[in-house]
């Protein structure tokens, strides 16, 4: 049985993959880039939760990433909207249709990547706050 915070890092990782954008968990970054663009999803930190008593319950702010990725002569401009739809996705349910209790994501701080013999990269990694609670650490 998947854990919380398993099921909700799939729950975000099945909304970036609806995005037009490839959307990867956990993966290397691939030889080539998709024209409509990268996104690998890192399951990242949950952090030091805050707890409460009666019930026993762990609150957490997880620190997820996203890496942002874009190729080609427009870049700037693929990169904008790209950013854009991860935006949208998110602001569509930031409760990740009930198992989380609330999703927001950070500004990116994009830098362009020379690559030899090819187009430039511009990618950023975007921190994704996941806020939910678990009854035990290791759930």
């Amino acid at each position: 049985m998947p854990t919380p915070r398993e099921t909700i890092l799939t729950a975000l990782h099945a909304r970036l993959s609806a995005l037009p954008a490839t959307a990867l968990r956990g993966e290397v970054l691939p030889e080539r880039v998709p024209v409509d663009g990268l996104l690998i999803l890192r399951d990242g930190e949950p952090g030091e939760p805050e707890v409460t008593l009666s019930p026993l319950r762990y609150h957490y702010q997880h620190r997820a990433e996203i890496e942002a990725v874009v190729q080609g002569a427009d870049r700037d401009a693929a990169f904008g909207t790209l950013c854009a739809s991860i935006g949208l996705a998110i602001a569509a349910d930031r409760t990740l249709g009930g198992l989380c209790d609330w999703i927001e994501a950070e500004a990116p701080r994009p830098v362009d990547l020379p690559i030899e013999g090819a187009a430039a990269l511009k990618a950023a990694v975007i921190p994704v706050a996941l806020h939910y609670s678990t009854a035990d650490q290791l759930a």
